[in-house]
């Protein structure tokens, strides 16, 4: 097994343990789409305290690679996202914030 489908098997424990339906093939799609910050501890996960930090996901992910416009309510799929993994849990791997995000706005990454 390789290091990719090592941090796919983590994050299904991490989304079983925390109660979240995931579907798998959804979940590697969204973890492809996270690309090498999944290797790095310091990117790996999303700080919902920073400002600045939710603002690149907006801008990044949900924009760029999601392809969403401002019309919608990204600050509303951000905190929907938050709030199902925990405000007071300290790890919110990337990947799952990633898929929380994309599964509130019913769109992928490719």
């Amino acid at each position: 097994m390789g290091k990719f489908d090592e941090k796919v098997e983590f994050y299904k424990k991490a989304m079983d343990k925390l109660g979240l339906e995931y579907n798998a093939k959804k979940l590697v799609a969204v973890t492809k789409a996270c690309g090498p910050s999944i290797y790095r501890s310091d990117a790996e996960t999303v700080s919902s305290s920073d400002k600045a930090e939710l603002d690149r996901v907006k801008k990044n992910y949900l924009m760029k690679k999601l392809g969403l416009t401002e019309k919608r309510d990204l600050d509303g799929i951000i905190a929907t996202a938050v709030e199902q993994i925990g405000k007071r849990n300290r790890n919110k791997y990337r990947a799952i914030f990633y898929y929380l995000c994309s599964k509130e706005a019913k769109k992928w990454p490719k």
